[in-house]
């Protein structure tokens, strides 16, 4: 009898152990560490900006629940890559303004929302940290929200708390283009940073316990959110600009900055901001990232779904022929150990991309994740610090955000 209890203790973990969303599968060619797959499966692995959300809004076909051949994430890829939760991005193009924007806005979030309600043995919508641990130990995949550009705010606050009443926990504050209260990274300054109303935006993000993302901003734009902010903030899809000398990146001093706030940087896959050679070369080829995206969209008729995945097949093509030079996954971990020399690993992060931007060689989508927890501790890093990067810093700043709210 004993051993018959036994034994049956031993099937019941299995049977847990095989319904976790945390039990990886080995990709072909990718070998992983015992000890570096029993972490990942341990840590609570989150993305901070995953561009799938067009696909639910513009692509029929897309079935969240399917394995794809095309694109970076879905259910099934997300199980076998162990990634416990990530932002669903809801992203409007900064020339879409005004009544259009906020209602494709609108038509997104409902969409995350949609996909957890036709998904609910394996979805949740996490609003919070504790939803998201919540989610994790009930292995389950967390839906998170975050709004990429404050022009979909219409320069009005009541559609800010309405976008926070649905559920969306960052906002960016800019994209591409400046709006009418902040200037953006990648055009001409306008504002000479945050407007008035701009603090103001950010003055009620605290209060709502929205985080406030730096990325696609001025530069001036982020030191006056650090003057502004009496919460931490995160950039939520930025690399290193000391290794690729993009505006989207971050400088050390700016690093160093969010260090001293409290933030969080979540790095960037996308090969223009990981390769300086790959940024420079495309430029050449196709102009700055402004142009380049415009050439597409209008080459997909709009389609932003189209748009991305027609970016990254170009460039992987152009890659395999010359034109463009190889990027390998490597890059990532180049740029995680650069953020955490200069700012410290309790303030670095993963904010892929993913299905909104060019993934480099080995990193092509979700089931590939563990291999960066693999080459990080083979760096020397600590098994701590390896769960912070992975996703508890964030969680971290998550929750000193819904400490500061107040009502």
């Amino acid at each position: 009898m004993p051993r018959m209890r036994s034994l049956m203790r031993i099937v019941a973990a299995a049977a847990v152990l095989a319904s976790s969303s945390h039990v990886l599968t080995q990709s072909p060619g990718d070998p992983i560490a015992t000890r570096s797959r029993q972490l990942h499966e341990r840590a609570i692995v989150v993305d901070t900006h995953i561009d799938t959300t067009q696909r639910l809004v513009f692509d029929p076909k897309f079935d969240l629940a399917t394995r794809h051949t095309d694109g970076n994430i879905d259910l099934p890829r997300i199980k076998d890559g162990g990634l416990d939760a990530a932002f669903f991005s809801i992203w409007v193009p900064g020339d879409v303004t005004g009544p259009t924007a906020v209602k494709r806005a609108m038509d997104q979030i409902d969409a995350v929302r949609e996909a957890v309600r036709t998904h609910p043995a394996a979805m949740v919508l996490a609003t919070t940290a504790a939803d998201v641990r919540g989610a994790a130990a009930a292995h389950k995949f967390a839906a998170l929200m975050g709004v990429e550009g404050g022009h979909m705010i219409d320069d009005d606050m009541r559609l800010l708390r309405s976008y926070a009443a649905l559920g969306v926990r960052y906002m960016t504050l800019t994209h591409f283009r400046n709006n009418n209260w902040a200037d953006s990274s990648t055009d001409k300054p306008v504002h000479n940073g945050l407007t008035p109303f701009g603090k103001d935006v950010v003055r009620e993000m605290n209060r709502l316990g929205m985080m406030v993302d730096i990325s696609h901003v001025a530069d001036k734009t982020f030191y006056d959110v650090l003057a502004t902010t009496t919460a931490p903030v995160i950039a939520s899809h930025s690399s290193c600009r000391a290794i690729a000398n993009h505006p989207r990146n971050m400088t050390d001093d700016m690093l160093r900055a969010l260090a001293k706030n409290g933030g969080v940087v979540m790095i960037n896959y996308h090969a223009g901001f990981l390769s300086e050679e790959f940024r420079v070369a495309s430029e050449k080829l196709h102009g700055d990232i402004v142009t380049a995206m415009d050439a597409v969209s209008k080459k997909c008729g709009g389609d932003e779904a189209c748009s991305t995945m027609e970016s990254e097949r170009m460039d992987h093509e152009a890659m395999a022929s010359g034109q463009l030079p190889r990027v390998s996954w490597e890059k990532v971990l180049e740029h995680i150990d650069h953020a955490v020399q200069v700012a410290g690993a309790d303030h670095v992060g993963l904010g892929s991309d993913f299905d909104g931007a060019t993934m480099p060689l080995g990193l092509e989508d979700a089931t590939k994740l563990p291999k960066i927890t693999d080459a990080l501790l083979k760096k020397g890093y600590s098994e701590a610090d390896v769960e912070k990067i992975l996703g508890g810093n964030i969680l971290r700043v998550m929750e000193a955000v819904e400490r500061a709210r107040t009502h």
